[in-house]
């Protein structure tokens, strides 16, 4: 009997989520070595989906940045050592792109469309995913916890956007699925409904309020420090995520393709697993930090 969709997209969740967490927890190079060259590989599907509108990007260039990007910020820990780092890659991949542009393309090559899809897709993949080692190493950095600069401190702060990406997508899926009839932007996303957005955005707030009864005393001086400052932060990541599922979306619909790539049965592309992911995890770095600096 052939495996559904759905069964498909349960196995491969079972396989790879105990292989997320051992990374996670890992951190360092074991979690940065495969997360830069993911970062390559889904610079690679924005490249794959922009040749389908005519657009023919520096691909290598833009691809080495996104895993440099990725190595940078596993390398430094924190922002404000990454950032001088990430200025100087994003600066090469600028020139580069510039100096092939003008002298390989010429004015009837499309430079110009090239080297912004360059940047572009580089900086979707690696500079988003630079902030998943920055996040795990947020709880040593700034001294929260009673045991200091324990791995596990980092994977629960990082739990937050990914629990409210992947349970949140699930949620909005069946319920939108299920029930839903309206349709929240048929011209881009033609399955995804008002319910099923409701529901994805009440779930991110219960997760983020469930989030802090779980980690609250074990994260000392964590910002988010109530449980309604939680279900605030939920709520901003759920909608994130919503968002970022959309735009990735309105580039499959230019491209004219359903799934950016085959890598992950009944999920798609790279592209289709980390477009939430893509915002919830920098957004959630900045909210987190910002909150740091105000209280």
């Amino acid at each position: 009997m052939p495996m559904t969709n759905l069964s498909r997209r349960w196995l491969v969740a079972i396989i790879y989520i105990p292989i997320i967490l051992v990374l996670l927890y890992s951190g360092n190079w074991i979690l940065g070595v495969p997360l830069s060259a993911l970062a390559a590989m889904g610079t690679q599907e924005v490249y794959r989906l922009a040749a389908h509108t005519g657009v023919d990007p520096f691909r290598f260039t833009g691809a080495t940045g996104a895993a440099a990007l990725v190595l940078a910020g596993t390398w430094q820990g924190t922002f404000v050592a990454f950032a001088p780092w990430a200025l100087i890659i994003v600066g090469t991949v600028m020139l580069i792109s510039l100096i092939l542009a003008v002298s390989n393309r010429g004015a009837n090559g499309g430079p110009l469309g090239a080297m912004s899809v360059t940047m572009a897709g580089c900086l979707y993949c690696g500079f988003s995913l630079s902030f998943v080692p920055l996040t795990l190493m947020f709880p040593a950095a700034e001294g929260w916890g009673e045991t200091t600069g324990a791995p596990w401190l980092g994977v629960a702060v990082i739990a937050l956007p990914l629990a409210i990406t992947w349970i949140g997508d699930a949620v909005a899926f069946f319920a939108g699925s299920k029930w839903g009839e309206h349709k929240l932007a048929p011209s881009i996303s033609p399955k995804k409904t008002w319910l099923g957005s409701w529901s994805g955005l009440g779930a991110a707030i219960a997760l983020g309020i469930l989030w802090y009864f779980v980690t609250s005393p074990y994260l000392v001086g964590m910002p988010i420090d109530s449980f309604l400052m939680a279900g605030l932060v939920g709520a901003v990541l759920g909608m994130s995520a919503q968002v970022g599922d959309l735009v990735i979306s309105v580039f499959k619909r230019e491209a004219g393709v359903k799934d950016t790539g085959t890598i992950f049965p009944g999920h798609g592309g790279i592209l289709d697993r980390i477009d939430s992911i893509a915002f919830t995890v920098p957004i959630s770095y900045a909210v987190i930090a910002l909150l740091a600096k105000i209280q």
